[in-house]
């Protein structure tokens, strides 16, 4: 499994640089929403919507409201605020798991689906739109992948005290711990690379990497309430692409506002 999830990696990282630094904005808002669609179907099927049409539909009006946020952009801001709202809400739910499994009723969760997978688009052209946009976007990526690789790699190596064992009984605290520490260090040396403070950073990095894991934990809540260990197949090794790109739904948003709330109207550098 390790192995196979190295290789999809390796083949998708270049695709994603790519797509990061050569595309257009236009084309840049349309490849990572193919992205979020797909991940919007998997999340359909997990809200409850059993059959292809469904999805189908679910999917369709998510890209009708993405496309009126993209011709209104003024909306944008508003999105990315209820968007990182939402998330303080699915903390709640992972915490009082499973007495909030009542909570997720299948038109909860389609509504919560679209709120979050627009924001996190949101959240990405808002990050990328800006003159180092794409660098910050890398930035962003880069925590959220050493969270989890560390978490991985810490968990199998010091695992024992389970971190939501209602949720998910293999994630531990020592892998919490370790996946926390790596982002740590790789988003503070990016901030160095990126010409930042990484002392005015450090509440904000410890919020992102929070969120980064309570986005994992809460989706490993919609897989648990629907029995399923994964939200689809079509990554080898790492399962759906909801599977994969979960902690990035959470902290895109989050990391848009607080870019805006640190670097006030001239930017985010």
């Amino acid at each position: 499994m390790l192995r196979a999830r190295i290789i999809t990696a390796l083949i998708l990282l270049p695709l994603v640089l790519a797509a990061l630094y050569l595309l257009p904005a236009a084309w840049f808002a349309v490849v990572f929403w193919v992205v979020v669609g797909l991940a919007a179907w998997e999340w359909a099927q997990l809200a409850g919507c059993s059959t292809p049409a469904t999805r189908a539909v679910y999917v369709a009006v998510l890209a009708a409201l993405s496309a009126g946020l993209w011709w209104l952009p003024a909306l944008q801001p508003g999105v990315l605020l209820a968007g990182s709202l939402f998330w303080l809400f699915a903390i709640v739910v992972v915490l009082r798991y499973p007495g909030s499994g009542n909570w997720l009723s299948r038109p909860v969760l389609m509504a919560a689906g679209w709120l979050a997978m627009l924001a996190a688009w949101c959240g990405l052209l808002a990050i990328r739109g800006d003159g180092s946009g794409a660098h910050w976007v890398l930035w962003v990526m880069l925590l959220v992948w050493a969270a989890d690789i560390g978490a991985y790699f810490a968990g199998r190596r010091f695992g024992s005290r389970k971190l939501a064992p209602a949720v998910s009984p293999g994630k531990t605290w020592e892998g919490a711990l370790g996946g926390a520490g790596l982002a740590l260090v790789v988003s503070l040396a990016g901030l160095l690379l990126l010409g930042a403070d990484p002392l005015a950073w450090l509440p904000a990095i410890v919020v992102l990497i929070v969120v980064s894991v309570f986005g994992d934990l809460f989706e490993s809540v919609l897989k648990r309430e629907r029995g399923v260990k994964d939200s689809g197949a079509l990554l080898p090794g790492h399962g759906g692409v909801l599977d994969r790109i979960d902690s990035l739904l959470a902290v895109l948003p989050c990391c848009a506002v607080l870019l805006g709330r640190l670097a006030g109207p001239g930017g985010v550098a």
